[in-house]
């Protein structure tokens, strides 16, 4: 099911500063912001600092980017072919 909501345009440039890449759907955006806006036990401080990092595009992309990597198993390099490499015979 989907729903309409309205927002003012200032908002809409707002939320468009948050998406980690020009393609995430604002549905998404609004999902990561919830998720990590939880306030059940946190406190108002870190819940501000939650929003200064949620609320800085370039963090948000760098933190997506360095997931994809760590999802990126070609990256990854057995510790077998590091003890080869460096000759250890551990």
């Amino acid at each position: 099911m989907v729903t309409t909501i309205q927002i003012d345009e200032e908002l809409k440039k707002r939320l468009d500063l948050l998406k980690i890449h020009r393609r995430e759907t604002y549905n998404d955006l609004l999902f990561r912001l919830v998720d990590n806006c939880s306030l059940g036990d946190v406190d108002k401080e870190s819940l501000i600092e939650t929003l200064e990092v949620l609320s800085d595009p370039e963090t948000m992309r760098n933190i997506a980017d360095a997931l994809d990597n760590i999802n990126n198993v070609s990256h990854w390099v057995s510790w077998e072919d590091v003890k080869k490499e460096m000759n250890l015979n551990v």
